[in-house]
């Protein structure tokens, strides 16, 4: 039981170094490697809550697919940080303000929230007893039945994304040379093989 409240402290103080280090790194690389740790740690404070789907989960889906592709967006592209970060504390004194009210807001909003036994008790899909279906089964089965649409689209974004950085990433110059596969179909003895005649003593 000691251990528990040990961990639950390691993982959150890790947690908030990361997300603050995400934010305040001067290279976007190293604030996608933070966002990465973060997301571990997480997951690790998913774990000592019983919720080892949404810790799976997170490791799986956003550190092995939406952090990493963050990563390869941000090497792969060719932008002139510095430049990007000139002028940048102008526009300080609005971002303060703005992150002020999302506080405010945040504070409002989660010291506000009760959840009365009445609407608990109301659930359209009550969670079952934990020793008749585990909490990943029951999670499974919400998802794929009652809300298979919004699952659906949640993949199509992901896909869009995907096709996004890929397009953002490709680039074509003329000094590459491509493979042309209609071209290579379409070879023939005549264009493909030259015969020289080379006289002896001499070469090509």
């Amino acid at each position: 039981m000691i251990l528990q409240p040990i961990f639950f402290y390691i993982f959150s103080i890790v947690t908030v170094a990361s997300a603050f280090m995400v934010i305040s790194s001067r290279n976007p690389v190293h604030s996608v490697l933070f966002l990465i740790l973060a997301f571990f740690n997480a997951a690790g404070l998913f774990i000592l809550l019983g919720a080892e789907f949404l810790a799976m989960i997170l490791v799986v889906v956003y550190v092995g697919a939406v952090a990493v592709l963050f990563l390869f967006v941000v090497m792969m592209l060719d932008i002139d940080f510095g430049e990007l970060r000139q002028g940048v504390l102008q526009y300080l004194p609005v971002g303060a303000v703005i992150g002020l009210i999302l506080l405010v807001e945040l504070v409002t909003v989660l010291g506000g929230v009760v959840i009365s036994p009445e609407v608990s008790a109301g659930a359209a899909a009550p969670i079952p007893p934990l020793e008749q279906v585990s909490n990943i089964a029951a999670i499974g089965a919400v998802l794929y039945t009652r809300y298979l649409f919004f699952f659906q689209v949640s993949g199509l974004i992901l896909l869009v994304a995907m096709i996004g950085a890929i397009v953002l990433t490709l680039r074509h110059r003329e000094t590459v040379r491509r493979q042309s596969i209609a071209n290579q179909v379409a070879r023939n003895p005549a264009s493909a093989v030259e015969v020289v005649q080379v006289k002896s003593g001499r070469g090509i």
